[in-house]
């Protein structure tokens, strides 16, 4: 019995499906053969598997034989193309598999046999399949013989792995790309092959063969000859799912939705929903992925905000970066749930101003918003409990005790109270936010940082001003004050002064001394470090 693939391999260059590049430019080549009587005699098709290039070399053959030929429509009626339907019966076409036939010895017999001339056609056609599996010597003894064949010898070399055919093969042949194959493309082929064989296609069942077949034609048709036998000469999507092992389309749904929503508790049940099936959780995975995929489009289609947008953007990413450890993981069903519970927590991750000015921890319900690009960022907090380092400790009057209350939550943000709570606050909002990361050395670099309501205040040394003119191009920028106003509430301007080349500093302490010395400035800008602390030894 002849498999679907087979009863329908391409006969005509207008057969194939997908390669319009290709097909196009080796119909010209055949007109310019018909009008001139010269021909290109070594050709390389390369592509995936299932793109035709086998069946193309095969028309090939046929075209330049035909008794019309040379022609790109072959009339299929002589004895040359009757015997190119049978390659194995016509001495001039000549099908080599290189995967079986790989040595030198055989190398040099096919040079030695190049020399007869064909039998009843006008040329002999060698085609020779995964030719990157020749080895080197093969290759060398292969060469001589493409770069100066005899007039009626024609090579049609095929490989799945262009890079593995050497420079000086590929520089001596015509090189014809066959691309992967659209899924509409799939899809229609696979609807008119129904149609011809009188099958009843039920809803979306195409279209999962047709993304099973994954660019691959032969793969889509041999996957529906498999389904159609399991569906009693029906192709029914629920046998499509069950022969390819694809969940049902309502059960991804269903985690999606319980992730938008960050119901972990359905989330857990649908992984043990897929566990009592049997499902493959790779394939489940994609499946998942490709759904997010889609929604992310319709959320961008609709013009939905940067929050919404950036919400879905970044639970799309935790899905695909867990996909290796999926598939390296023993233990797939405990990597998924712990990506889903994850991932439905994302948009429920409280904002970085809201941390800093404790509404969270106070349990004042917020909006819900877009996931940050980063990991969550660590929000500055100044110590509550600790004396301040000026001035003896002076006791603090009791309170009556309060109940909780709206009007008793805090109505202001921390703020740095010392210096180096101040620098290192200020350097930690630039770390964290977007874009600002190169400026977070500043705060620790300057001479002198000074939080004077509403304005904050840097003061360099003259000899770095070139290491910080972007701070100073940026400081009426509204991405650096957002920041810096996440730990300087109430900020509206930032002030930045360079002493002159040739003044005396202001300050001459030693950790002043220090940063403005040009060869340690030098050094955190090119290891991109950052003075966290700075001590007195001995």
């Amino acid at each position: 019995m002849t498999t679907l693939a087979l009863k329908y391999r391409p006969r005509l260059l207008s057969d194939l499906v997908g390669q319009e590049g290709s097909v196009k430019a080796l119909a010209n080549a055949l007109k310019r053969a018909k009008e001139s009587g010269r021909i290109h005699q070594a050709y390389l098709f390369a592509g995936v598997r299932g793109t035709g290039k086998t069946s193309t070399a095969r028309i090939l053959a046929r075209a330049l034989n035909c008794a019309e030929g040379p022609t790109a429509t072959p009339c299929g009626a002589c004895d040359p193309c009757r015997a190119a339907e049978q390659p194995d019966s016509s001495l001039d076409i000549v099908e080599i598999d290189a995967a079986s036939r790989a040595s030198v010895a055989d190398a040099r017999a096919l040079r030695e046999q190049v020399q007869t001339r064909p039998a009843f056609c006008r040329y002999r056609i060698y085609i020779i399949d995964e030719v990157h599996m020749l080895s080197t010597e093969a290759f060398n003894a292969l060469l001589k013989v493409i770069e100066e064949p005899p007039p009626h010898a024609i090579f049609v070399l095929a490989t799945t792995e262009l890079q593995d055919v050497p420079d000086t093969i590929k520089s001596r042949v015509q090189i014809f790309p066959f691309r992967l194959i659209p899924v509409g493309l799939i899809e229609g082929r696979l609807r008119h092959v129904c149609e011809q064989e009188g099958v009843e296609a039920e809803g979306g069942s195409l279209r999962l063969l047709a993304e099973a077949g994954q660019g691959s034609m032969r793969d889509a048709l041999t996957i529906l000859d498999r389904v159609i036998s399991a569906g009693d000469g029906k192709v029914l999507e629920e046998a499509v799912r069950e022969q390819l092992g694809i969940v049902s389309a309502h059960l991804v749904q269903g985690v999606m939705s319980a992730l938008a929503i960050g119901d972990t508790a359905s989330l857990v049940e649908a992984c043990r929903e897929l566990a009592e099936q049997g499902a493959d959780w790779a394939t489940f995975w994609r499946e998942l992925v490709l759904a997010f995929r889609d929604r992310l489009e319709e959320e961008a289609r609709a013009a939905r905000g940067p929050q919404e947008l950036l919400r879905w953007a970044r639970m799309l990413h935790l899905l695909l970066s867990r996909e290796r450890d999926l598939r390296d993981s023993s233990l797939p069903r405990v990597v998924v749930e712990l990506a889903l519970i994850t991932a439905a927590q994302l948009p429920h991750l409280a904002p970085l101003d809201a941390l800093v000015s404790g509404t969270a921890a106070a349990g004042v319900p917020m909006r819900p918003s877009g996931p940050p690009a980063g990991p969550p960022p660590v929000p500055f907090r100044a110590p509550q409990a600790a004396p301040a380092p000026e001035g003896p400790r002076r006791p603090v009057p009791a309170q009556p005790p309060q109940t909780p209350s709206a009007s008793s939550a805090p109505a202001a943000r921390p703020v740095p109270g010392t210096p180096d709570l101040l620098r290192a606050a200020c350097s930690e909002a630039l770390r964290q936010a977007p874009g600002l990361r190169a400026l977070s050395t500043a705060p620790q670099m300057a001479a002198d940082l000074r939080w004077e309501p509403p304005v904050l205040r840097f003061r360099f040394p003259g000899n770095v001003r070139q290491t910080f003119q972007e701070l100073e191009r940026e400081k009426a920028s509204p991405h650096l004050l957002a920041a810096l106003a996440a730990v300087l509430p109430g900020l509206e301007a930032v002030d930045i002064h360079f002493d002159d080349e040739g003044s005396p500093a202001v300050s001459d302490r030693p950790e002043d001394r220090l940063r403005r010395e040009p060869a340690f400035q030098d050094l955190l800008r090119l290891s991109g470090g950052e003075v966290l602390e700075i001590r007195r030894e001995g």
